[in-house]
């Protein structure tokens, strides 16, 4: 099995600041701080210059920093000295007079008590900086990705073969939950949304108390995670009853605006032109104004990473990519479809890195107990 570099991946942030012009970098992004050092911990800060690394944390992780990131330099703070201050301390030590920061993982209290700090230097406010390179996923990225995505599917095959008719949503959710737990998950990817009928029609509903057995159809969006902290992103619509006719039609077009839009994601394609395919399909159907998200979005050490699917997107597909693709539909107070996998790009195309069938058969339960 391969193993993350860190060291390269800092080495490619470092070799970015001179084009940035800074000359020392703060990153204070959880997701960011662990993607470059490897790190698990929180209330913890990255200082790149262009030849040196310095992990600002504090006394409660001294152990598990020297367990996870051997050989890395770290300042350790005691609770006589705020996280701020260990910061601003180890950039006046670096001589950095232009400090780029996170601008979109700081807040405005921070930044004005940074900028007192640091007076006579230079603050420059940097976005999406790590955040492009987590774009394009590496081999051991991948590894996780896809063991992610093993948890996640075998859970839904456990709760798929248990599903009652007096089960409520919450109990399917806990079920899945503790299922993806036995096949080896850290845990939930993100809190699962699991919606019978009307509850299917809130793209982001929680799951409550409405049983199987008051409605036909029942919606799962679920994902694993690793213990390394990778994650995998699903959806899938279950018939427990026999569906009705429009149950049908909007699945069918569901499922056709997703194979059209997998299809056409390779690298080169923008990312607006493939969600304008899926979006276009649902609008000649007759049911544009109920697909309102979205088709699909980057993950990985997040369930929502920077690589987004929506006609406002600017970005294109490169190898090494992986995204979501998620088209739904939903018709409020009576239900929603979504289908939603998991797609690597690759340099020929794509491949579909999930395998629950998604056809209407596959999703036709039959009559519950």
């Amino acid at each position: 099995m391969s193993s993350p570099n860190y060291t390269s991946r800092r080495s490619r942030i470092q070799r970015q600041l001179k084009s940035l012009q800074v000359d020392a970098f703060l990153i204070s992004g959880l997701s960011n701080v662990r993607y470059l050092t490897g790190f698990t911990g929180d209330s913890s800060w990255l200082l790149l210059t262009s030849n040196s690394v310095l992990l600002i944390s504090d006394t409660r992780y001294e152990t598990q920093l020297a367990d996870e990131c051997d050989g890395l330099p770290v300042v350790i703070r005691d609770a006589s000295r705020n996280l701020i201050d260990a910061a601003a301390d180890a950039v006046i030590d670096s001589g950095a007079s232009r400090l780029g920061f996170e601008a979109d993982q700081t807040s405005v209290s921070i930044f004005r008590t940074l900028e007192q700090r640091l007076s006579g230097r230079e603050l420059t406010a940097l976005n999406g900086v790590v955040e492009r390179f987590r774009e394009i996923k590496d081999k051991w990225e991948l590894e996780q990705i896809r063991k992610a995505i093993h948890f996640a599917e075998r859970g839904y095959y456990v709760v798929r073969s248990m599903l009652r008719r007096n089960q409520t949503e919450k109990e399917i959710r806990y079920l899945l939950e503790e299922a993806m737990r036995s096949f080896g998950a850290s845990g939930p990817g993100f809190e699962p949304i699991i919606g019978v009928g009307p509850t299917a029609a809130l793209p982001h509903a929680h799951a409550g108390d409405r049983p199987v057995r008051e409605n036909s159809l029942l919606l799962m969006d679920w994902g694993a995670a690793t213990e390394t902290g990778y994650r995998s992103d699903l959806t899938r619509v279950l018939f427990t009853d026999k569906p009705t006719r429009q149950m049908y039609d909007v699945y069918r077009t569901v499922l056709e605006a997703q194979r059209l839009a997998i299809e056409a994601i390779r690298p080169g394609a923008k990312c607006s032109e493939v969600d304008a395919i899926a979006r276009g399909y649902i609008q000649d159907a007759g049911y544009g104004k109920y697909f309102g998200h979205g088709l699909g979005h980057g993950f990985g050490l997040d369930i929502h990473e920077s690589l987004r699917m929506s006609p406002l997107s600017t970005q294109v597909f490169e190898p090494g990519m992986v995204i979501t693709v998620e088209p739904g539909i939903y018709l409020p107070g009576k239900f929603g479809v979504r289908i939603e996998d998991d797609i690597l790009v690759t340099a020929e195309g794509n491949e579909v890195l999930t395998t629950v069938p998604r056809d209407f058969e596959s999703a036709r339960l039959g009559f519950l107990e």
